[in-house]
């Protein structure tokens, strides 16, 4: 679908050309064989004739199936047929009359000279070829509705990730403006720095991510910055580690600043002394991979509202419209009492940080603790 001076100018179908082509050759090269099967030179003949009625079908096809038959106006539709029928009828026998006028051999006088049998072989074939032409319209009108609500499905989908995302942007900044006004408080040194890489932040949200994708390597600066902001403000065990080659790959803006928000919360909220929150990202084998592992304090209950926060919802329902068939995504909660540990889930826990995280050393550390984890699992599509 092209536009034109904001006209949408719609490229025609390979099925309706197919029709169309059937409907110019069918009535000559089925005469051709039947009538003149070694007079070639009658052959040109009779495809320039139906050549010449072919905008006249095309105008039927057009104009009377898609106004009148399309919108059951059918008082209009059965006369309208009928007089294009007879006038049709009329052009084919005034044209043979013409040819009649050239030297013709016998056989072909035959053929072209106007008697019942050429009007009812001719009637014949414009009932063929009024039913092709109506045959290309209804295609045309299925295809047309189809590409229609694939375009509103698609704008749909795009109002959709602009609400979302507009819903991200002022909750990521909100946290960030906390972050400078408790440093400003107190006074920090730090307060300046946290002001410069919010600015690297706002270029990013304002000039850089207005993109359906970006390339990853601006969002993983983006989460950097965030990352560095929240290092000077609090005193943790914070890591974040990227693997795998970035350089080539396209992404939505938006898809882990959420999860990896959530993680900081659950690590830096709560009473630990030693707080922690580890960040990986990794690409390979077509995928992306994001695990945020943090230790949390939170209860159950606690966790599960957190879970279903504005933030964490807003990124499940991206998502859900970018990536419905192809992501995964695990948040795994741990008791916060040994007394109420749930072995299963601790297993399942443990099974996916040994996958994660091989070194048994830290993933003894994480499960000493009480933990938080979240991974998440994409697979880009060709941009």
């Amino acid at each position: 679908m092209e536009f034109d001076n904001d006209r949408i100018v719609k490229r025609a179908y390979k099925i309706e050309l197919f029709y169309l082509a059937l409907l110019i050759l069918i009535n000559p090269l089925v005469n051709s064989i039947t009538f003149f099967l070694v007079d070639f030179r009658i052959w040109p003949v009779l495809l320039l004739v139906n050549l010449a009625l072919f905008p006249a079908y095309v105008l039927y096809s057009r104009f009377i199936v898609a106004k009148f038959l399309f919108q059951k106006k059918y008082v209009w539709f059965i006369p309208a047929t009928i007089t294009f029928f007879c006038l049709v009828l009329m052009l084919i026998l005034g044209g043979y009359s013409i040819i009649l006028n050239f030297p013709l051999s016998e056989k072909e006088k035959n053929y072209f000279f106007v008697s019942y049998p050429a009007i009812i072989r001719e009637s014949v074939w414009i009932t063929v070829n009024m039913a092709l032409a109506t045959a290309v319209s209804f295609i045309k009108e299925a295809l047309d509705e189809k590409d229609m609500l694939s375009v509103l499905q698609k704008d749909n989908t795009f109002y959709k990730l602009r609400y979302l995302r507009a819903q991200l942007n002022p909750h990521f900044l909100f946290n960030t403006l906390n972050s400078i006004y408790s440093l400003s408080l107190q006074k920090s040194e730090k307060a300046p720095e946290v002001v410069v890489r919010l600015a690297d932040i706002m270029r990013y949200l304002i000039y850089e991510c207005n993109e359906e994708k970006i390339p990853l390597n601006k969002e993983i600066d983006f989460i950097r910055n965030y990352i560095e902001i929240e290092k000077l403000r609090y005193s943790a065990d914070i890591r974040f580690t990227i693997e795998g080659e970035t350089g080539d790959i396209m992404i939505e803006p938006f898809l882990f600043i959420s999860f990896i928000e959530n993680g900081f919360k659950h690590a830096l909220n709560n009473s630990f002394k030693e707080p922690f929150i580890y960040i990986t990202l990794k690409v390979a084998a077509g995928r992306i991979v994001l695990n945020v592992i943090n230790s949390s304090s939170a209860d159950l209950e606690a966790q599960a509202k957190r879970i279903n926060g504005k933030g964490i919802t807003s990124s499940k329902s991206l998502l859900e419209l970018l990536y419905p068939d192809s992501y995964d995504l695990d948040i795994i909660q741990t008791e916060k009492e040994e007394s109420r540990e749930n072995s299963l889930c601790m297993h399942n826990a443990k099974e996916r940080l040994e996958e994660l995280y091989p070194d048994s050393h830290t993933l003894d550390v994480i499960l000493k603790n009480n933990t938080f984890a979240v991974s998440l699992i994409i697979k880009p599509r060709a941009a």
